[in-house]
């Protein structure tokens, strides 16, 4: 059962999943709740998880000041991050569909992807999704693949699991045309040039190497153009500044390092570009309230 993060939308008891080394995951069907619980829980607050809904019903979804009214056996998409608030109301006591639950540090270490790189999760793109019965049917078959991996006892069905949920991002955004401006199309090639250039350097496969881009000043050089320009960019499309953006991964490498390698702390302090083995350890313990001994 999962204590740390309580899940406030649909059930306060989901017997989430847990991968020692990719975080939590829960995929449920709505209809295997009552409605008392659902309704009980559904309450105007920021949530600890990223979900991705398929919900059917007299609902209604409020988010950023609007109501998306559900009717009978109409069917919606709805994707919610854990930064924004949002609601649920169940008028007639009946709700049918699906959800899955993740946190952040369920995405493999092996990627540099993020929650809040896709457009659904960032607010940057549509979030809630209208579907015929054709399409409610396909995203329902996905959500019943997840149901079954998440039962199954194979070893990567976490792999799987992060595979399914990609699927279903990127089958929402096949939906809507891509519609930006001139000014958000560029604003989004910056993003895309910095993420590809801190993701350049990993991962980090010998205790020499070194990574040479580290401060924002640094990737602005590379990607010529001003820190301010560099940082409004990536705030306005991860929400997360420049430094924010780089000590993260930073601490997503060093996890992996800990985890994965032989390597001596000394080491991958130094291949993380850090000045001091404390400067590193105070780092990491601020990041993930372990140190790097009790993470190794």
């Amino acid at each position: 059962m999962l204590n740390m993060h309580p899940i406030h939308v649909f059930a306060p008891d989901i017997a989430t999943q847990k991968d020692p080394a990719a975080g939590f995951f829960a995929a449920v069907r709505l209809e295997d709740f009552s409605a008392k619980s659902i309704a009980a829980t559904a309450q105007y607050s920021r949530k600890d998880f990223y979900k991705i809904s398929l919900i059917t019903g007299h609902t209604s979804y409020f988010y950023q000041g609007t109501e998306y009214r559900l009717h009978g056996d109409e069917w919606a998409l709805v994707f919610t991050n854990s930064e924004v608030p949002y609601r649920w109301e169940v008028h007639d006591g009946v709700c049918k569909g699906y959800a899955c639950m993740f946190t952040e540090d369920f995405l493999p270490l092996h990627t540099h992807i993020r929650p809040m790189d896709w457009d659904v999760f960032n607010g940057s793109a549509q979030t809630v999704f209208k579907l015929d019965a054709q399409k409610a049917a396909s995203f329902a078959g996905l959500f019943e693949k997840m149901l079954d991996e998440q039962a199954s006892n194979y070893v990567h069905k976490y792999d799987l699991l992060f595979l399914h949920v990609l699927e279903c991002i990127h089958g929402a955004l096949k939906l809507e045309p891509e519609v930006e401006s001139k000014s958000q199309a560029a604003t989004a090639r910056l993003a895309a040039s910095f993420k590809t250039l801190l993701a350049g350097q990993f991962p980090l496969a010998y205790p020499y190497q070194q990574i040479t881009l580290r401060t924002p000043q640094q990737f602005a050089d590379q990607l010529a153009v001003h820190t301010n320009s560099l940082n409004r960019a990536l705030k306005e499309v991860t929400g997360k500044t420049t430094t924010q953006l780089i000590n993260e991964r930073l601490i997503l490498e060093a996890r992996a390092l800990l985890v994965h390698s032989n390597w001596s702390i000394s080491q991958i302090s130094h291949s993380l570009g850090y000045e001091e083995p404390t400067h590193f350890s105070r780092a990491f313990r601020s990041a993930t309230g372990k140190t790097p001994s009790s993470m190794r």
